[in-house]
C-alpha cells in the first residue's frame, strides 16, 4: 500500500500538490475539505472550510475530501453533486459502486497521469499511490479548467448526455 492508503485509522491528511492548481489555472471560492489555509497556502481559494465548519457551500468549490474510510467519499460526493459548481478530486476506483454512481453525473472527468504524489503533513511529497486519481467537474468553469489542465495532467472525458440521464 502507498503511504496515503494505509490501513483504516491511519491518516487522511494528504494534500493536493501545487502543480494541479497551476494546470487548472483558476481560483475557487471555497476549499470545502481543507486542513486550513495556513497548511495548504498554495490552494487558490478565498475561503477554507475545515472539519469544524459546516456552512453552506457557495460559489465555485474545490474538494479533495478524505479518501480513507470505505465509502467515506459518498456523503462528500452527494453534497458535491447537489452543489454542481466545482471540481472534486477522487481516487480511480472504477469498479466501486460510488465511482459508478457519481462519475457519470459529472460534466467532465479528467483521468490524472502520472499518478499524483500527494503532500504529507510534513510538507513533503509521498510516494506514488497504488491507484490514480480523477478530477470531476460540474459546471462550465470547471469543465474549462479541466480542458486547460488536460494538456498537463491527463485525459479528459465528457460523459454522454444519455449516460448522465440514466444515473
Amino acid at each position: 500500500m502507498a503511504l496515503h492508503e494505509q490501513c483504516v485509522g491511519a491518516t487522511d491528511e494528504w494534500y493536493t500538490p501545487p502543480h494541479v492548481f497551476d494546470a487548472l489555472g483558476c481560483c475557487f471560492d471555497m476549499d470545502v475539505a481543507s486542513p486550513g489555509a495556513s497548511i495548504t497556502p498554495w490552494i487558490p481559494a478565498s475561503a477554507f472550510l475545515t472539519k469544524a465548519d459546516d456552512p453552506d457551500w457557495r460559489g465555485f468549490i474545490w474538494m479533495n475530501a478524505p479518501f480513507g474510510r470505505r465509502n467515506g467519499l459518498v456523503p462528500w460526493l452527494d453534497r458535491f453533486f447537489q452543489h454542481r459548481n466545482g471540481i472534486a478530486l477522487v481516487p480511480d476506483r472504477t469498479s466501486a459502486p460510488w465511482w459508478q454512481k457519481f462519475t457519470p453525473r459529472a460534466d467532465a472527468a479528467l483521468f490524472v497521469s502520472p499518478k499524483l504524489q500527494f503532500i504529507g503533513v510534513d510538507g513533503r511529497a509521498g510516494t506514488s499511490p497504488a491507484q490514480g486519481t480523477t478530477l470531476l467537474a460540474c459546471g462550465v468553469k470547471a469543465v474549462t479548467a479541466l480542458e486547460r489542465a488536460s494538456d498537463y495532467l491527463g485525459i479528459i472525458v465528457i460523459p454522454s448526455p444519455t449516460t448522465k440521464d440514466e444515473k
